[in-house]
């Protein structure tokens, strides 16, 4: 019954601990003796609770996780400590840096050769030092060696496979590595190496606090994911009310009260979360296998990692049975479970405004005074307080949207007359009898479409503040490799196999070094002034100079501080020395002279396509051969072909030729802080989990709506009503919850998002396409869930639905 009001309540007895215990334990056994329909609503109760549970055992297990991941680095780590450099002896070991990227995935690697004859110190996960010319991988790295994939990586490995490394050295199961053997001499050809006694960091102190608007994103990305995953586990603790409360109306006429009533209805659906907590468990354990082998943004985690923080499962085991009981107690208060039927008071008692509005207010309220000075204090002690504080405010601020909905959905419903199609008025009149229902099954997606959009907001803001110009200009070189050379004409020899690289376009090669003074400095005895000299053709110079002419066989000078003022030596018609000792000190017992060309002229520096300006000398090949210089560096700035897919990985390719330890690196106009980039990965991981549970549970939701009809709907088909008429009412009664429960996440989300960048100190600013993504993407997934529900209302519309027990 509906439409009148509820009967008078009756007066409550002390009820003891025992009683509260028998009557729980007849609602656990109502749960699962009740037939098919008892059954029915304890399944989809316990799948429901399952997904949410598993998710937030997930999340709990997230600092297990990366914790694990992080002591593995720790211990793999071959850092100096506290910059202690470690003489070459007979058990230590050379290493050197030969991480490498293939088609935009980067690939760690290091190459070691021991320094002696002793047993050198192993790194994790491997047995043996391996020999020049042998390599350990990565089970990753080998599957992709051996696939026709990895055909092009191949050619940049003359290594011999002998093994594969264990999970102690790697980060994750999907992780790129590898260690590799050379001799002592081809670290002649290496940049930079070390040499070290044992494997891994120790720690060094408390680290820097994170920046405010990085942990404010932190703190709100938290109560984004989550807070969804905790609204649905509340809803799923509701599944198959109406039918229950008919079979309660039952023991109302056997004897049963009110209040008992009332127990026995939690104990069903205590029962009904214990098995969810089960299932749970299962889906979890289901999870984390699977999860074990994704690799989401060059992130992956072993199975052995993915472990609950043990304070957060026993809460998550304590609150989710409480919560299931306390939901179904309070859902119960607004109904009188008579023993001749069931009258809701939904007609004639309104949802009450007030507490749904202080809900959002006193969240608005506690993140107000952290405008403009939630950066203040973040490292501790008040920072803290403050976290607290902006993650309540958050969560109160997304739970008052939440509470408002039904209010909005109620009041909206209700204006709606008699008027339009069939389907219009079979859609609104079921809203107008139960907008609760319809409510609870979008109230997961309202908050996490204005959380998303609150995020989304902060996300661009804080991403412009991590964000910084390298000078780096790709236009003019998409490449840049710093090339080891023992003398100027093996430069020469590089810049010729980069340039027949398969999809090089163009090289800039730029050999440079220095000269010194042929006599020691008069302000300080002890030190000789030396200058930067740099050799290339005239493109090349062209690109770090200014130059009006050039022809081969001229010499230019950039003013620097040894010539701008008049004091430096570096003077058309000067001589300058070339001899260097083997420590890298200027040679002036041995000079080695080279005269400036009177010829040389005075020219401004240019930003190169690297972002850097170069002063000193500016030669090219016929004024000044490289073979003079003792000890050059060379730099090739490339140029690719954009014909050429591949044309990187060619030029890779020849880099690991030339040296066993050199990448290249790709020149980019911006970038962005590490810190950032980990937040933006756990974030997108956490989002992509939300959005499955979700459009999961409202699936489950949907369903469970469905067969709490089932029996009327086929009526209505007995009676004549086409079921196209039918589907289209069901596309209806999900669309008026959705469309109100957007607009109203739109209006929390912008509300949120301004109190966030208010508090990071950010500029006010509407991200309006980030608004049309969330909004579309939450508005896509209701238009996916209702697809999915089709099947099953068109196989529920049959009559055998006319059936009952």
């Amino acid at each position: 019954m509906s439409g009148q009001d509820a009967p008078a309540q009756e007066p409550r007895a002390r009820v003891s601990v025992a009683r509260w215990a028998a009557d729980l334990a007849m609602g656990a056994r109502f749960a699962v003796t009740g037939g098919r329909e008892s059954w029915a609503r304890t399944i989809m109760t316990a799948v429901g609770v399952g997904l949410g549970v598993a998710l937030l055992l997930l999340a709990s297990s997230v600092p297990t996780m990366y914790q694990a991941r992080h002591d593995r680095g720790d211990a793999r780590s071959a850092l100096s400590f506290m910059d202690t450099e470690v003489r070459p002896g007979p058990e230590t070991l050379r290493i050197a840096n030969a991480g490498t990227t293939y088609r935009d995935r980067d690939i760690g690697g290091m190459v070691m050769a021991p320094d002696g004859k002793g047993e050198p110190p192993l790194p994790p996960g491997i047995d043996r030092i391996p020999a020049a010319g042998e390599m350990w991988v990565s089970p990753a790295l080998k599957q992709l060696l051996d696939s026709d994939e990895g055909k092009l990586l191949r050619d940049r490995f003359p290594y011999r496979t002998i093994g594969v490394i264990g999970d102690s050295g790697l980060s994750g199961p999907t992780e790129l590595t590898y260690y590799a053997g050379i001799s002592q001499k081809a670290f002649g050809h290496v940049n930079s190496s070390d040499h070290i006694d044992h494997w891994g960091t120790e720690k060094t102190g408390k680290s820097e606090p994170l920046d405010p608007a990085l942990l404010l994103l932190i703190i709100v990305g938290c109560v984004v994911l989550l807070l969804p995953v905790l609204i649905f586990i509340a809803t799923a603790a509701r599944f198959g009310g109406e039918r229950r409360d008919r079979r309660l109306a039952a023991l109302r006429l056997v004897g049963a009260d009110i209040h008992m009533t009332r127990r026995i209805a939690a104990g069903e659906s205590l029962f009904g979360s214990l098995l969810g907590l089960a299932v749970g468990g299962g889906l979890f354990l289901l999870g984390r296998e699977l999860i074990s082998g994704v690799d989401i943004w060059g992130i992956s985690f072993f199975a052995s990692d993915i472990v609950p923080s043990a304070p957060l499962a026993l809460v998550i085991a304590a609150a989710v049975p409480a919560s299931a009981v306390m939901v179904t107690l309070i859902a119960l208060r607004g109904i009188a479970i008579e023993p001749l039927g069931v009258v809701r008071n939904a007609k004639p008692k309104r949802r009450r405004l007030w507490w749904r509005l202080l809900l959002p207010l006193l969240g608005m309220a506690m993140l107000l005074p952290l405008a403009g000075g939630f950066g203040a204090g973040t490292a501790g002690g008040t920072g803290d307080m403050k976290a607290y504080q902006a993650a309540a405010g958050a969560v109160l601020l997304l739970i008052g949207i939440t509470a408002l909905l039904p209010w909005v959905v109620e009041a909206v419903v209700e204006r709606f007359g008699g008027r339009g199609s069939v389907p219009w008025q079979l859609a609104t009149r079921r809203l107008q009898l139960s907008s609760g229902t319809a409510s609870r099954a979008v109230s997961g997606i309202t908050v996490a479409v204005a959380g998303a959009l609150a995020l989304q907001m902060l996300f661009t803001s804080v991403q412009a503040d991590n964000t910084e110009s390298t000078g780096q200009d790709p236009n003019r070189a998409q490449l840049m490799a710093n090339v080891p050379v023992a003398n100027g004409a093996k430069a020469r020899d590089a810049f010729t196999r980069y340039r027949a690289t398969k999809g090089v376009r163009d090289l800039l090669g730029v050999t440079g070094g220095y000269v010194s003074d042929v006599r020691r400095s008069k302000d300080d005895p002890s030190s000789v002034p030396e200058e930067a000299i740099t050799v290339a053709d005239c493109p090349t110079l062209r690109e770090v100079v200014r130059l009006t002419s050039c022809e081969n066989g001229d010499v230019f000078l950039v003013e620097s501080p040894y010539f701008g003022d008049g004091e430096g030596f570096a003077t058309p018609g000067a001589k300058v020395n070339l001899a260097y000792r083997d420590n890298g000190e200027p040679d002036l017992r041995r000079k080695k002279l080279w005269t400036i060309p009177h010829s040389a002229t005075k020219v401004k520096p240019r930003t190169d396509p690297t972002g850097s300006e170069r002063t000193g000398i500016f030669a090219t090949p016929g004024a000044f051969d490289v073979a003079d210089l003792p000890d050059p560096q060379a730099s090739a700035m490339i140029r690719l072909d954009p014909k050429v897919p591949d044309g990187v990985e060619y030029v890779r390719n020849t880099s690991a030729a030339l040296s066993p330890a050199m990448d290249v690196m790709r020149l980019s106009s911006t970038s962005r802080s590490d810190e950032f980039q980990t937040i933006r990965k756990a974030l997108f991981i956490g989002a992509t989990a939300t959005l499955l549970l979700i459009g999961a549970s409202m699936i489950v939701t949907t369903l469970e709506q469905l067969r709490e009809r089932k029996r009327l709907l086929s009526v209505l088909v007995a009676f004549g009503t086409r079921r196209t008429t039918l589907s289209w009412s069901v596309l209806w009664q999900t669309a008026v919850p959705v469309v109100l429960g957007l607009a109203l996440s739109i209006a929390g989300g912008l509300a949120l998002g301004m109190m966030l960048l208010k508090m990071a100190g950010q500029p006010l600013a509407v991200d309006w396409t980030g608004l049309g993504t969330m909004t579309g993407v939450g508005g896509g997934v209701i238009l996916l869930v209702t697809l999915v529900s089709l099947p099953p209302l068109w196989r529920m519309m049959r009559p055998e639905g006319l059936r009952t027990e």
